[in-house]
């Protein structure tokens, strides 16, 4: 039951609760509801290979992906890069959080006009994130969860139920929303686009499937995903997680539709510089239209809704540069409290570049941030989930695929900019080349990694280049507690504690 909080304590976060109806209210189901199919194919994809992933760490005693790679590959390299990708993957999703944050204080009405007053929100939301995170292990985010699970169902319960009778029913809503995303929207580039898309179009069909198929592939790469996955019991635990955690997909599915409420209600999201955000439309949505004690109550559901996953995400980031940079690298006879000290630190650094994509980069669409981070965590999946069924791959050729695949997506995401601004990573959709229909990013750049991975492989293997030392056995991936060589429960709340 602990494992289950925890995985949807960090799984259904600001992006839910934030980021989702915010894309819904703005453009529509493209940008929004791909959230919903996503949550749907994610867990039949991780039963797949959980369980293996589960047995080999705990034979071998690996706390994160980059000690299984070392394990399997025999290669330093390769292990260091998966955790470097780990960390800064992380950053803009922790970054998420702190907009979810920020969009509840500034409805709440903290801050002001001045430029130091506008950002008070988002700078509370930091100190807030740091101080907690400081000093907490996994355990106390865990206990939270629970709590903040609670919150979270009696508010959109009661919400779900309410608002659509105040506002004429499901029917009324979806006519308003019609309406609105159908509006003519000309641009220089299509003179016949629309606001958004309340149903996708021919041409849109890619871009949702791949947006919900991506972040599926993306999101069990998270290193704050495996951390929660290794601190179950035994091997099946997260695989009968895996059959009951799309009860929280009904919750999204919920949750989204409250973006074309919010259409229907009139809500209007204005920031504290005057412009319209999207992120705020939740939080306006519950200020206008509840009595001020519920809206306290779901203004601290969605900050604790954000705060929780935030917290998992850093200590994980934390673990993933402790063991696999930190010891492996730069000291490798630190002792306990050396790590201890040592992650704190990087804890608190992961939450600083957080912040820094928060300042530089666009906020109108929070969604990206997590899109974002699914591009560069994605060219991961190689190494991590092909490791755990087969030795084919060359490691070498992994670690080209991988560099292909962050070289591509990261270009390709960086020169894109949305019409409403001029900031880089504007957008996480692009054309695919040879194709032309738009693709998330994500999953085009994975493409290139695995053409770039099966070609070297051939290649390599025909010249008999050395493929490193694999050090698990086929038996290590079938191992349960009980079995001989099987370490208990990997402590992940070491050395954040």
């Amino acid at each position: 039951v602990t494992t289950w909080f925890l995985l949807g304590g960090d799984l259904y976060t600001a992006y839910t609760f934030i980021a989702v109806p915010a894309a819904m209210w703005a453009t529509g189901a493209v940008s929004g509801f791909f959230a919903v199919p996503y949550t749907i194919v994610l867990y039949p994809i991780i039963f797949f290979f959980l369980g293996r992933m589960w047995s080999v760490a705990h034979r071998h005693g690996y706390v994160t992906t980059a000690d299984f790679v070392q394990g399997r590959y025999g290669t330093r390299s390769l292990s260091l890069v998966v955790a470097l990708t780990g960390i800064l993957a992380t950053m803009p999703y922790i970054a998420l959080q702190l907009v979810g944050i920020q969009a509840v204080l500034e409805v709440a009405g903290i801050g002001g006009e001045s430029l130091l007053a506008r950002d008070l929100p988002l700078l509370i939301a930091f100190a807030v994130l740091a101080a907690y995170t400081y000093s907490s292990g996994l355990r106390a985010p865990a206990m939270i969860a629970f709590v903040k699970d609670t919150l979270i169902y009696i508010v959109i319960a009661v919400a779900i139920i309410y608002l659509p009778l105040k506002f004429g029913g499901w029917s009324s809503i979806f006519d308003a929303a019609q309406a609105k995303l159908n509006t003519p929207a000309p641009t220089a580039a299509n003179p016949r686009a629309l606001t958004g898309a309340f149903i996708p179009g021919p041409t849109l069909h890619w871009a949702y499937a791949s947006l919900a198929l991506g972040s599926a592939l993306a999101l069990f790469m998270y290193p704050h995903c495996v951390t929660a996955t290794l601190s179950s019991k035994d091997r099946s635990t997260g695989r009968r997680n895996a059959m009951i955690l799309p009860a929280y997909s009904l919750l999204l599915g919920l949750l989204a539709l409250l973006g074309y409420v919010a259409i229907r209600a009139q809500t209007v999201p204005m920031g504290l510089d005057g412009k319209i955000n999207p992120q705020l439309i939740i939080p306006q949505l519950f200020e206008d239209h509840f009595p001020s004690w519920f809206t306290g109550v779901a203004f601290g559901a969605i900050a604790v809704g954000a705060l929780v996953p935030a917290a998992i995400m850093s200590i994980a980031a934390a673990n993933l540069f402790t063991r696999n940079i930190y010891k492996a690298y730069l000291k490798p006879e630190a002792n306990d409290a050396q790590e201890a000290k040592v992650s704190k630190i990087v804890s608190l650094i992961t939450k600083v570049g957080a912040l820094i994509f928060v300042l530089l980069l666009d906020k109108q669409n929070a969604l990206n941030f997590q899109l974002l981070g699914g591009i560069w965590i994605l060219q991961t999946l190689p190494s991590i989930v092909f490791g755990l069924f087969t030795r084919w791959f060359h490691r070498w050729a992994l670690l080209a695929g991988w560099a292909a695949g962050m070289l591509f997506g990261t270009i390709t995401a960086y020169g894109y900019c949305t019409a409403c601004t001029v900031r880089p990573f504007g957008n996480s959709l692009a054309k695919v080349p040879l194709w032309g229909d738009a693709g998330y990013i994500g999953l085009t750049a994975l493409t290139v990694n695995m053409v770039v991975l099966v070609v070297l492989t051939l290649i390599l293997r025909a010249l008999n280049v050395n493929n490193g030392t694999d050090l698990t056995r086929r038996s290590d991936y079938f191992a349960d507690v009980g079995d001989p060589g099987v370490r208990p429960v990997v402590d992940t709340d070491v050395p954040v504690h």
